[in-house]
């Protein structure tokens, strides 16, 4: 039993493992509702139903007549997704007994945080998707917006990563575990109690969505845990993928979340060749590409992706709660600026809905898309190993200089 206990609570799982599941798991979810698991098109329905609350008029925005807004979070399927996914997410830590306050050292990470929280919520929504319905739930939606949005990603990524290296942003180590105290014994014996009561409450809240007849909600409640779940026991952040492969060749989570993309991508074909459903396309534009490239920046900003931010967040990192809110301050200013400034006219208006299902087949949109999965993986182990041969060389060649 203790072996177990560690082995679930104790220890991070293995992230090929964790995405793999995601992946088969996002396959289900869309096969069960004919939507994606995402999070940042909730995110610009939030930023709405604040401007309503302060009683701004919204009606107009053609943005919001497009992302569905209707009712409040709590009463759709896409705000049980995302509260799930804290939910989850929380409930792990505390049954792991790992929560804890932790504060940046410098003030200025608030700042910058917040900012790249804004870029990223903003790019994110110009392309029409974030790290989940533009790329890990995009890509097996066979929508080819998706293959530039995750290009652009990684140039933003690269030129974010680049900035963090520059001696105006280091500046002090960035995070302290609060004060420096140990938790007191007490709060960290309760934790798990109060993780397992939260789960019992929300389990109850989800048979209560079933019972009542509101399926959609509660699937989106279910489904939302388990994402939530999987994303904290697999740390699983989109930003560290891209960021540490230029940084420190680390290539680990990013080969894991191109094998969660190819196998939801085998088993959504399977679900929309039996059940006649159609893929969600999203339109391909010069947006998309401006949009994942300033995405790309951001998460690197705000040190986090949305499924960063959002397990981090609940392990007590204080600094994604600026980066929370930037996230739906950023995608509802493109909200406002999609119509009010000419953002869908100059930058979106010429594009199309280009999904390789109508354009290849369904033998060739698998077989093109796993063609592209294996170039990025390949991309992905080349980069690990030229950056560990450059240390090796100049290893080499300090002791010869010595």
């Amino acid at each position: 039993m203790k072996k177990i206990n560690q082995s679930i609570f104790q220890r991070y799982w293995n992230p090929y493992v964790v995405l793999a599941i995601a992946g088969i798991l996002s396959a289900v979810y869309f096969g069960l509702t004919s939507t994606v698991w995402a999070v940042t098109g909730e995110f610009t329905r939030l930023g709405g139903d604040i401007l309503k609350l302060f009683g701004v008029d919204i009606s107009g925005w053609a943005y919001y007549d497009m992302v569905h807004l209707k009712g409040t979070t709590w009463s759709r399927p896409d705000g049980w997704i995302v509260w799930g996914m804290f939910v989850g997410a929380l409930v792990m830590v505390l049954l792991s007994n790992s929560f804890k306050i932790r504060r940046p050292q410098q003030k200025r990470r608030y700042v910058q945080g917040l900012i790249g929280g804004i870029v990223a919520g903003f790019g994110a929504r110009l392309a029409l998707g974030c790290n989940l319905a533009a790329f890990f739930t995009g890509v097996p939606q066979f929508s080819f917006h998706s293959w530039i949005f995750i290009v652009a990603t990684g140039i933003g990524t690269f030129f974010g990563a680049k900035l963090t290296k520059t001696r105006w942003w280091k500046g002090k180590p960035t995070l302290t575990r609060g004060s420096g105290k140990p938790a007191p014994a007490k709060a960290r014996v309760i934790q798990p109690y109060i993780g397992g009561a939260i789960a019992i409450v929300y389990l109850a809240l989800t048979v209560y969505f079933f019972v009542t007849g509101q399926k959609l909600l509660g699937l989106g409640a279910l489904f939302g845990l388990a994402f939530g779940i999987l994303i904290e026991r697999g740390q699983i952040c989109f930003t560290s993928a891209f960021r540490d492969l230029f940084l420190v060749g680390r290539s680990v989570m990013a080969k894991a979340i191109i094998l969660g993309m190819a196998v939801s991508s085998i088993v959504t074909i399977i679900v929309i060749s039996v059940y006649g459903l159609t893929p969600i396309t999203q339109i391909a534009a010069l947006s998309t590409f401006i949009g994942g490239a300033l995405f790309g920046f951001g998460i690197v900003m705000a040190s986090g992706c949305e499924t960063g931010m959002m397990y981090r967040l609940m392990e007590g990192q204080v600094l994604f709660l600026p980066v929370f809110a930037g996230n739906v301050i950023g995608a509802t200013i493109l909200a406002y600026a999609w119509d009010h400034l000419g953002v869908y006219d100059t930058l979106v208006k010429s594009g199309a809905k280009v999904n390789l299902l109508d354009s290849l087949g369904p033998v060739g949109a698998i077989a093109a898309t796993l063609a592209m999965l294996a170039v990025l993986y390949g991309l992905t182990v080349y980069r690990e190993k030229q950056y560990h041969r450059k240390i090796v060389l100049a290893k080499g060649a300090k002791q010869h200089a010595n």
